[in-house]
């Protein structure tokens, strides 16, 4: 289903009925405007029983009327003033229909299993005028609206409102902004009383989970802390996902990690039976997105191997074809979990584990000092990991596998510092430079040896010419080189752990 996506950049504000707007037209860079055209505007807006959707500052409507009727999602951006909108048309999704899955796919981390369903109808009369530029390039709108609102949740009532929005068009810049801000106020616009329409009519606030620290931190105040910061990373990275966007699976895959070493990393602050299934259902989706986190990384080590080299269309295939099926299929399989009702359970686990959580026997003592505990046992279980490989033959297969459990020690050692940041405390940071040195080097080792299996499997194929085997040759060679300089860099680290 096509589906068009902007970034709407708008100020919006409340006026009195029937206040006629000042005239624009002297803003930096306008130089006409076009005579004002009124709509008549007719949205049913959808949500959860719950409200998800309001709840974090979404909205989805199917709206009628205007020159963009259609389905909207409109969702928040990092950037104040700013939303991300996906608009659906009726010639691809009909009005008579149901939602259309391109906009439910996004918010599926949010809503979940619970049916979408009307929750308020909107009618607007909007009289629109256009700020253009040199050669008539669209640089801005104004819209005046007259709002008449119905909730449809129980208890719900009608609204009449008036208001104007702002909206910057693709000649539109910051400093056109700034000064339509100033003369609209001065013209009789007041700040926005809320949001969105829909969270006017509705009255819907805000449920992000956004704890804050108190100055004196219990240890149970910076464990939900953190839960919420990596619960809230995984939600935002869940529809990065499912369009596969760019570095998304690495980033859900350690909101998992990072979510699942804190309850692992701190047992005792919460009660680690009624959170042990939990950590478990972490532990699987980490190891599903892994997957397809680990074809990626093999991929970008095939294509900056063979960068520069003369292979032939049977080495591509043999190294990037067969991990780009696998990279494939790894996404699939992500995909289809990510839609579960297993999965759509453990975020609902999460939510409520934030929303009443179970209290352990460290629960009240003070954030630093369990802190500090956890630090040091940590360290504890890597020196006696490190110590377990002096024993070890060099490059044999306990040798290496040793390498891998110590790297990941050093990564729940520096999830579990990760999880001090709010605290502040530069001796945490320290300790979590080292810990990061040392897995990112013994990550890299690791990758290394996986591309070099994967090559001595090629060659043992016996079906290369003798360029491509020369090739083949060269290519471990340089692997083997960066896989001793990765362990250099180990070794170097460790002494400062």
């Amino acid at each position: 289903m096509a589906a068009s996506e902007q970034v709407e950049v708008e100020l919006k504000f409340d006026v009195d009925p029937g206040h006629v707007a000042p005239d624009l037209r002297a803003l930096p860079g306008v130089v006409s405007a076009t005579a004002p055209e009124t709509f008549s505007l007719d949205a049913t807006y959808f949500d959860t029983e719950n409200l998800d959707l309001a709840g974090n500052r979404i909205t989805m409507r199917r709206r009628t009327g205007g020159t963009d009727q259609g389905w909207h999602l409109k969702r928040p951006t990092d950037i104040p003033g700013t939303r991300r909108e996906l608009h659906v048309g009726f010639d691809e999704a009909p009005a008579d229909g149901d939602v259309p899955e391109a906009l439910v796919t996004p918010v599926l981390a949010l809503t979940r299993c619970r049916p979408l369903t009307p929750v308020a109808v909107i009618s607007t009369t909007r009289t629109v005028t256009r700020l253009l530029g040199v050669d008539d390039e669209p640089l801005a709108e104004l819209a005046e609206d007259l709002v008449t609102t119905q909730s449809l949740l129980p208890g719900g009532h009608s609204q009449q409102w008036a208001e104007w929005e702002f909206e910057l068009l693709s000649g539109g810049t910051g400093k056109l902004l700034k000064a339509a801000d100033k003369v609209l106020r001065a013209g009789g616009g007041r700040s926005s009383s809320s949001a969105s329409k829909l969270a006017r009519a509705i009255g819907s606030t805000p449920t992000v989970h956004k704890p804050r620290l108190s100055k004196r931190p219990t240890a149970l105040e910076l464990v939900i802390t953190d839960i919420a910061m990596h619960r809230n990373s995984l939600i935002a990275y869940d529809p990065l996902v499912r369009e596969d966007a760019e570095d998304a699976v690495h980033q859900m895959r350690v909101s998992c990690r990072r979510l699942r070493s804190v309850l692992s990393g701190y047992p005792t602050v919460l009660d680690a039976e009624r959170t042990a299934h939990i950590g478990a259902e972490l532990k699987l989706l980490a190891r599903i997105l892994g997957d397809a986190r680990d074809s990626e990384v093999q991929l970008e080590l095939d294509q900056s191997l063979l960068r520069g080299e003369n292979a032939s269309p049977e080495l591509l295939a043999a190294l990037a074809g067969a991990e780009t099926r696998t990279h494939d299929r790894a996404i699939r399989a992500a995909h289809a979990a990510m839609s579960s009702k297993r999965y759509f359970t453990l975020l609902d686990s999460v939510d409520a584990l934030l929303a009443s959580p179970p209290p352990g026997p460290d629960a009240e003592l003070p954030a630093t000092e369990v802190v500090d505990k956890a630090i040091a046992k940590s360290r504890k279980h890597i020196h006696k990991a490190q110590a377990e490989l002096a024993g070890l033959t060099e490059g044999s297969d306990e040798w290496q596998e040793q390498l891998h459990t110590i790297r990941k020690r050093a990564k729940r050692l520096r999830y579990s510092i990760d999880a001090t940041e709010p605290l502040n405390k530069k001796k945490y940071r320290a300790i979590g430079a080292v810990a990061k040195k040392i897995q990112s080097a013994l990550g890299d080792h690791n990758d290394i040896r996986i591309n070099r299996a994967q090559l001595a499997t090629i060659v043992e194929d016996g079906k290369l010419s003798a360029a491509d085997m020369f090739i083949v040759g060269r290519l471990d060679a340089r692997l083997e080189a960066a896989s001793d300089r990765a362990v250099a860099e180990y070794r170097r680290a460790a002494k400062d752990l």
